[in-house]
């Protein structure tokens, strides 16, 4: 997940996409030059362990673009997939 909001934060679409799972990774993803990633907070986490197959996470990823600011709340799903940890899907949350 940190490496995720990193990846946004420095606009590395191709790492985005590398970790995304495959079954619902779109084919391309265009990332908006204007948005500065600001902070990110851990909310909750469940699953995820060691040898778990599956877990969330529970964040809110804070923005600033043209002098206004905001947070992407979420929580997304992962899953492993070939040994690695995948994003599977996410739904945004108020």
């Amino acid at each position: 997940m940190r490496s995720r909001y990193s990846a946004f934060a420095v606009g590395d679409p191709a790492y985005l996409l590398a970790t995304w799972h495959p079954s619902t990774r779109p084919s391309t993803l265009d990332l908006d030059p204007d948005v500065r990633w600001t902070g990110l907070e851990v909310l909750a986490t469940s699953g995820g362990a060691l040898l778990a197959a599956q877990g969330t996470v529970e964040f809110r990823a804070h923005w600033r673009a043209g002098g206004r600011s905001g947070a992407q709340h979420e929580r997304s799903r992962f899953t492993r997939a070939d040994g690695a940890w995948r994003y599977l899907d996410g739904v945004a949350l108020p």
